[in-house]
């Protein structure tokens, strides 16, 4: 059993991260590689001729159970930012995660017991393996990635106005309950985590599907739980299909860039239209309650009304952009 005890301040304190982590969805993906599950099954296939050679390390460190040491995976703003924290984690803490990922039943692989001495070839190998990674698996995709990320946190905080912060927790898993102040997530391992007042951060991803996830890093502590819709599924063109013939298929674009506020320039720039054809069909849009306009002095920022992004999140695969 996952416990995760709450204060009233805890409760107060929940955020949602404002992007997704680079080094987390990574070390996830890695993990996805190494499972048997089926959802991902075409991914694994294509990544095992794509995924680079020098990547391989990665595999060795990160378990399919994704329970690998949390000096790879800080969340960061971006990947330069968290490549850095990776190589400059203190010892003692590389030692202490490996003592704790590699015990009792798992054997390490003889050079992953160095990067706790900081072996200078050891550190090499990891400062090969993860930028080779995170082209490899990541760099593809993040648009899609953050589309989904976009959406699913707008989803959430939509589910938190109409429904409050206990559903809105309850809600990021099956049968996930609360017992007092207490969420409680089904699980193998018997842990407890208490947040002391600090509070959590709400992470989803796009490669996890098992059971939330919590990290407690020098940033805080972290819940990371599976997106509504994962990453593979965004490839299926039956569903962009779908909207693009209710909406018309320029109009389904703009609406799957707008589950973050955009302006019509931006718009324009990113879909290479004239401002006065994204006028007209961010107009429709508002007409048909899908999207609303903010005007902030000369600036009117579009961003998705809880009809439109209801119809994203139920249509899967449309986020991506």
């Amino acid at each position: 059993m996952l416990r995760i005890c709450f204060t009233a301040e805890d409760l107060l304190r929940v955020t949602f991260a404002d992007q997704p982590a680079p080094m987390v969805e990574l070390t996830l993906a890695i993990a996805a590689l190494q499972r048997p599950d089926p959802i991902f099954t075409l991914w694994r296939r294509r990544m095992s001729h794509t995924l680079p050679r020098s990547a391989g390390p990665l595999l060795e460190l990160i378990p399919a159970t994704a329970r690998g040491p949390l000096f790879l995976d800080p969340p960061s703003q971006g990947f330069d930012d968290g490549f850095e924290r990776v190589m400059s984690a203190p010892s003692s803490f590389v030692r202490t995660e490996l003592r704790r990922v590699h015990a009792p039943n798992r054997r390490p692989a003889p050079w992953t017991r160095l990067l706790g001495d900081r072996d200078r070839e050891a550190w090499h190998a990891l400062a090969n393996a993860v930028p080779a990674a995170h082209e490899g698996v990541l760099t593809g995709s993040w648009d899609r990635i953050r589309g989904r990320f976009d959406a699913e946190r707008a989803w959430r905080i939509q589910l938190l106005a109409s429904h409050g912060i206990r559903a809105t927790l309850a809600g990021l898993w099956p049968e996930a309950r609360w017992h007092g102040s207490t969420l409680e997530f089904d699980s193998a391992d018997d842990v407890e985590i208490t947040l002391n007042g600090q509070g959590i951060t709400l992470l989803p991803s796009a490669f996890w599907t098992g059971r939330p996830l919590v990290g407690s890093y020098a940033q805080g502590t972290f819940l990371v739980y599976p997106a509504m819709t994962p990453l593979p599924l965004l490839d299926d063109p039956a569903a962009a299909n779908a909207l693009a013939a209710l909406l018309g298929r320029t109009r389904a674009v703009i609406l799957q860039h707008l589950t973050r506020p955009r302006t019509t320039t931006d718009l324009a720039r990113d879909l290479d239209l004239a401002k006065s054809s994204v006028s007209e069909h961010t107009k429709t849009l508002r007409d048909a309650h899908l999207v609303t306009a903010q005007r902030d002095g000369k600036t009117v920022w579009h961003t998705c009304t809880p009809l439109g992004l209801s119809l994203l999140t139920s249509t899967p695969g449309t986020t991506g952009h």
